[in-house]
């Protein structure tokens, strides 16, 4: 199993709007490293919902319901995407600038790359953030 992170701008789509939806098709992305991030992605890996903006904060964990397929949108076999439902809230949003207070996050790609949309997460990262989040194991 892998784990992931993955921002949106919550005016534009929000853990809450996946919790209503029941699942989505997560679309959208167009760098190449982030797309590379969603050709890897396997069903039952786990990821946490990001917002990005004012907020700048995890707020829910999500499942990866499918493999990578291309965007049926779009007319671009690079342009794929992956179905995602929601799994729970986080007790505690875990805030930006919690994670770049804990010199553990150092080397994340979240801080490191800050403009990738789909970002990595080890299995130590995800076990600190499951702490931060006061999400039970």
């Amino acid at each position: 199993m892998a784990y992931w992170l993955l921002k949106t701008e919550p005016d534009n789509y929000s853990y809450f709007d996946l919790e209503r939806d029941g699942g989505t098709v997560w679309d959208g992305v167009n760098n190449p490293l982030a797309l590379k991030h969603i050709r890897t992605m396997q069903p039952h890996d786990l990821a946490w919902i990001y917002h990005t903006g004012k907020e700048r904060q995890i707020i829910g964990m999500a499942e990866i319901t499918s493999q990578a397929y291309p965007d049926p949108t779009l007319n671009d076999a690079k342009r794929v995407v992956v179905d995602i439902c929601p799994l729970q809230k986080v007790t505690q949003p875990v805030t930006l600038s919690q994670i770049k207070q804990t010199q553990k996050f150092a080397e994340f790609d979240l801080l490191r790359i800050p403009r990738l949309s789909v970002v990595p997460v080890s299995d130590i990262y995800w076990q600190y953030l499951m702490e931060l989040a006061g999400v039970s194991h």
